[in-house]
């Protein structure tokens, strides 16, 4: 299933916000194997979403389980952990910043990607993707949108995902 790119809920929002979902729906649009993408804040909140309908949907699992599967809120508490889980490791090994983690599944595959601010750039794929396609294309995004997540945009973005809710 490929993901939706974000609709109204970016209207109303200042320039630099419009530009940052602008980015993401060219993200979604443009790179075959996507499934869902999440920007996430340094303290773990989903900042934007391709798929801002689906963060309270509970999806139907094909292991018979209840719960939300592959929604952008289930996304960004993967991104939220993995970020977390490799920064410690990166400092317990005195390896620097993390700047990309990639995590390969039978059934898909799941890269994150520093911004500079400290916010994360998640991506759920699909097991066919090219990887070095979404990882280019993630890295066009970082470097687009890094310079732009100010604080006060962080907390317009956020306040932008709780009207969805």
């Amino acid at each position: 299933m490929k993901a939706q790119a974000p609709t109204a809920y970016g209207q109303g929002l200042s320039s630099q916000a419009q530009s940052l979902h602008w980015l993401l729906t060219n993200l979604v649009d443009e790179v075959p194997g996507i499934r869902s993408v999440a920007v996430v804040s340094s303290d773990g909140l989903l900042l934007l979403s391709s798929d801002p309908d689906r963060l309270d949907e509970a999806a139907a699992r094909p292991d018979g389980g209840d719960g939300p599967r592959g929604s952008s809120a289930d996304l960004a508490t993967i991104v939220s952990g993995l970020g977390s889980l490799t920064n410690g490791a990166a400092k317990l090994m005195d390896g620097g910043p993390v700047k990309q983690t990639m995590i390969t599944m039978d059934e898909g595959s799941v890269f994150v990607m520093a911004i500079s601010d400290g916010s994360l750039l998640g991506v759920h794929a699909t097991p066919d993707c090219d990887m070095n396609v979404i990882a280019y294309h993630m890295a066009l995004f970082v470097g687009r949108a890094g310079h732009v997540l100010t604080p006060e945009l962080r907390s317009e973005l956020r306040k932008s995902m709780e009207n969805v809710q």
